[in-house]
């Protein structure tokens, strides 16, 4: 068995996935940024695969579901077992991505990005043994209303949105701070050159000059953009604003 994690700040931000595709990985994670950080040690990537804790001679992780029902389970003994040999810190958070549970926001990544690093869990077949969600904690986090093969694209999706906020991943850290969410609100629209393109101006405002006015409009382009797209993240904004002092905020879980 691997030797038990101890938390040490030298240790960089670093993702424990637990999949029956360890070959999936680091896939995407590889390229860009995230690829780029990952090369040069500013985060650390682990890919373990679940099916090395089988114990019977066919390697079997799933059974049929207790009740009746189509499709299959993933086993909650063989899922312990992975679980417990990846020997995580006990300060590294423990998540299941699973379209049941508590939808990703970017204050959750900030969250996760400014910690140790997950080990997350993906889950395939019908969902896994509700016992092995209670025995070890995994928190359950959604990427959507939608459901997916397995929990490896959401899993990735959650690593990157984490890696990008890790120091020296950004080359500006205004990029990460005037970004869709960073503010409650959703990004302003955004213009390059040529000046002029198929008949359609980039914004007067924008190659004025004067930045008091270039930030006020782009406020104000956030703003109607949140209201007309997705104004339960402005109804989100008003009740924290609202929140006695002193009292947590618990509207983003």
């Amino acid at each position: 068995m691997t030797s038990q994690e101890t938390p040490s700040q030298a240790i960089p931000w670093r993702a424990t996935v637990l999949t029956l595709f360890p070959d999936m990985f680091p896939g995407p994670l590889g390229v860009s940024l995230a690829g780029k950080a990952l090369a040069t040690g500013l985060w650390a990537l682990e890919a373990r695969d679940i099916r090395a804790s089988a114990t019977d001679r066919h390697r079997s992780v799933d059974d049929t579901p207790a009740g009746g029902g189509p499709g299959m389970v993933l086993r909650a003994d063989v899922l312990a077992a992975a679980i417990d040999a990846a020997a995580i810190a006990p300060d590294r958070p423990r998540l299941l991505m699973s379209p049941r549970g508590r939808p990703l926001t970017q204050t959750h990544v900030a969250e996760l990005a400014a910690g140790p690093g997950p080990l997350i869990v993906c889950g395939r077949f019908e969902g896994i043994d509700q016992r092995v969600i209670e025995a070890r904690r995994l928190e359950e986090v959604s990427i959507g209303d939608y459901v997916l093969s397995g929990g490896e694209i959401a899993a990735m999706a959650l690593i990157d949105a984490c890696v990008r906020l890790l120091p020296g991943v950004m080359g500006k850290l205004a990029s990460g701070t005037e970004e869709s969410f960073s503010e409650g609100l959703l990004e302003y629209p955004q213009y390059t050159r040529p000046q002029e393109f198929e008949g359609r101006q980039i914004p007067e405002i924008l190659i004025s000059g004067d930045h008091a006015k270039v930030a006020a409009w782009r406020l104000a382009q956030s703003e109607a953009l949140t209201a007309a797209r997705r104004p339960d993240l402005l109804a989100r904004k008003a009740g924290q604003k609202a929140a006695p002092r002193g009292t947590k905020n618990t509207t983003d879980g």
